[in-house]
């Protein structure tokens, strides 16, 4: 997963249906950077919008679950920050047993509060990534054991298959996931507010192999990422009840 320093080009296989149409049409979009100074060494995330989805391609060497306190944009080592499993109550000081479903964090494993709604997790150790359904009470050992990190929350495609989600196709909200996409890790957004069955429809269309939900309330879809020497805030922050985030580090 190496990209250039001084010019990051990606290629993205969008597929997008034609109205009145049974045909699909196949957009091989160039992702390129070019908002870098020429001095610039290297850059940190990649955007585009397209088809209404907002994909975010971070140029990271580490992922972490940061738990508690949110990564501060003065730590130029964090480049994207999101919200991951969701919160349960509103408490005044920070437990663990408040964040949804077992987790690891920077290395070390802990118990979350039981959550019916997470159907899969995201592991992440020595540099490799998984998208997991079913049984992956071992993938958290092991992401103990390598200093990795685990959340889990609700899968919405699992090696380019859709999954059965408890949430409703018709709930209308901004939605955002954590995917891999021509084996990339991204996060992608959907840029206004839709159905969460359109949502899914366009990351299909898009031939995302794996994606995981990430927490999109109000006040908790309040994320960051770094754009060269910039910080660009996506929604509010509105409260300080958040309590785990999907961080990426510079590589």
């Amino acid at each position: 997963m190496n990209f250039g320093k001084n010019l990051i080009v990606l290629y993205v296989s969008i597929v997008v249906g034609l109205c009145g149409c049974n045909d699909n049409k196949k957009v091989d979009l160039v992702i390129s950077d070019t908002s870098i100074d020429s001095d610039s060494t290297k850059t940190h995330n990649n955007v585009v919008v397209d088809n209404g989805l907002k994909f975010i391609f971070p140029n990271f060497s580490k992922v972490d679950l940061v738990c508690g306190t949110m990564p501060s944009p003065n730590d130029n080592s964090v480049i994207l920050v999101a919200e991951a499993a969701y919160t349960g109550d509103y408490l005044d000081e920070f437990q663990h047993t408040n964040i949804a479903g077992d987790h690891v964090s920077n290395g070390k494993k802990y118990q979350g509060y039981s959550c019916s709604r997470n159907t899969g997790a995201f592991v992440y150790y020595k540099n490799h990534w998984k998208f997991c359904s079913q049984d992956y009470s071992h993938e958290l050992d092991s992401a103990a054991m390598y200093g990795g990190a685990v959340f889990t929350q609700e899968l919405i495609i699992k090696e380019n298959t859709l999954i059965k989600t408890p949430r409703k196709d018709f709930s209308q909200n901004i939605f955002r996931a954590l995917c891999e996409l021509h084996d990339n890790l991204c996060i992608i957004e959907s840029d206004s507010i839709t159905s969460f069955g359109d949502f899914k429809k366009k990351l299909v269309e898009a031939n995302v192999e794996n994606a995981i939900y990430l927490d999109m309330g109000s006040g908790w879809n309040h994320a960051w990422y770094r754009s060269s020497d910039s910080i660009v805030e996506l929604h509010p922050k509105t409260h300080n009840y958040c309590t785990n985030w999907i961080t990426f580090y510079e590589k």
